[in-house]
């Protein structure tokens, strides 16, 4: 029958004290609530009062009970298995942690488990998933062991990231790969090149020159793409190395934290990638321009809105583009030319700086500028600031490919457009384009 007072370990409002209240526990193994050893009572105790995912197995027939962070972990096993048998609830993987209770249970062997993979059937179908655990013995007042005390942390979704992370690095390297094997390719196609012109030396004088400034193109290329990906990996692998360290239940912030830092890393890799993809189509001729009816202003807005989230604090965008008809141009294009430009104006101002966007439709053209008060370009280096791969001198202790205004001036010249740039030191830059339309 049911317990007509509260005793007081029992005490609470929790969703598991109560249902430990009101269960006929003299029908189960375990018996009344009264006959309960001080041990068991003490540990249900700590266990309802405790925000970390706990478990007991208790007697030889290993009867659940556990605390509120434990149900949610079970999924749809809860409440069912609640009072219990372990080894019958638990069957699907009764051949991995029943070895490990029954050595707790007979010898008094705690156990420790990281990321130990279980395929366990908690929403009505079988699923990966892994946990953190540690099996402690439960000691009687009699000096025997009276049941196994279970803290646990599921880490499913930090041992796919990792599996993910590690995926990405293997595509990274399979790019550098097939980045590594093209330069190869065409640096035999400029030998051979050199081998049928040796009859004419003016020829033989420029292939050997292209041929040096394809070397050079190569040493600049290996030591800019290393250095950029090495940073996001390096946070990558450091961030993980932290999470680990993380096994609390009061370390969630903590975690959380770096596992936005891993997304952010992995993020700036796939920015990366795709400017080093763009290049080559480019280069290739597999980009064209297709236009067609574009909304302006809202194209403009919405980069604005998907840019807030890189802006330094108390950065802003303000714009002053308001087109009462649609412009025909090509609108993947010109969103990857003003996602382009706004990063740069973002990356290169100081915080508390105002970027402007501004727009007009003139003649017949699209006149478009971005305006930053950042560092600014000397005039030395502007002439340059187009070609692949270059970088101003003052910005080289900020990340960057030197692909970016490349990639901007081909996107416009298949437009049909002109780009043009004026910079002053330590005030700013401003980039304008006009795009027939």
């Amino acid at each position: 029958m049911r317990q007509a007072s509260t005793p007081q370990f029992l005490a609470g409002d929790g969703e598991m004290a109560t249902l430990i209240r009101q269960k006929d526990w003299s029908s189960t193994p375990i018996g009344p609530i009264e006959s309960w050893p001080q041990s068991l009572r003490t540990l249900v105790s700590m266990c309802l009062n405790s925000r970390f995912p706990m478990l007991i197995w208790w007697g030889k027939e290993l009867i659940m009970i556990y605390n509120d962070a434990y149900a949610p972990l079970i999924g749809a096993k809860h409440p069912a298995i609640f009072g219990k048998r372990g080894d019958k609830e638990w069957s699907e993987i009764w051949d991995i942690i029943g070895p490990m209770i029954d050595g707790v249970l007979t010898r008094g062997e705690a156990t420790w488990s990281e990321n130990q993979l279980l395929i366990i059937n908690r929403h009505g179908f079988p699923e990966e998933c892994y946990f953190t655990f540690s099996y402690s013995p439960i000691y009687v007042e009699s000096g025997g062991i009276g049941g196994v005390l279970a803290a646990v942390t599921e880490t499913t979704e930090i041992v796919l990231a990792q599996r993910q992370l590690v995926a990405q690095r293997d595509h990274i390297e399979q790019i550098n790969a097939e980045l590594e094997q093209k330069v190869v390719e065409r640096t035999q196609v400029l030998l051979n090149t050199l081998d049928q012109l040796k009859q004419s030396k003016d020829e033989l004088t420029r292939a050997l020159v292209a041929e040096r400034e394809l070397g050079e193109l190569k040493s600049r290329f290996v030591s800019m793409a290393s250095h950029e990906f090495r940073t996001p990996l390096t946070t990558v692998l450091s961030s993980t190395t932290l999470i680990e360290k993380y096994t609390e239940g009061d370390q969630q912030d903590k975690r959380l934290k770096h596992i936005h830092r891993i997304q952010a890393a992995v993020i700036n890799l796939n920015n990366i990638l795709e400017e080093f993809l763009s290049v080559g189509k480019l280069e290739e001729g597999k980009i064209k321009a297709r236009s067609s009816e574009v909304d302006l202003t809202q194209l403009v807005n919405q980069v604005v809105m998907d840019m807030k989230g890189a802006l330094k604090p108390q950065q802003q965008i303000i714009t002053q583009v308001l087109f009462t008809s649609s412009l025909w141009l090509d609108p993947s294009l010109l969103r990857k030319i003003l996602v382009n430009l706004l990063s740069n104006a973002v990356k290169y101002s100081k915080p508390e700086s105002t970027i402007n966007v501004q727009g007009a439709y003139i003649s017949g053209q699209l006149i478009l500028s971005v305006e930053d008060q950042g560092i600014g370009i000397a005039k030395e280096d502007q002439m340059h600031l187009f070609e692949r791969f270059f970088r101003a001198r003052n910005v080289t202790n900020i990340a960057g490919t030197g692909l970016g205004l490349h990639i901007v001036g081909h996107y416009v010249k298949l437009m049909g457009g002109e780009v043009s740039l004026r910079s002053e030191l330590n005030k700013g830059t401003t980039v304008t384009l006009r795009l027939p339309c």
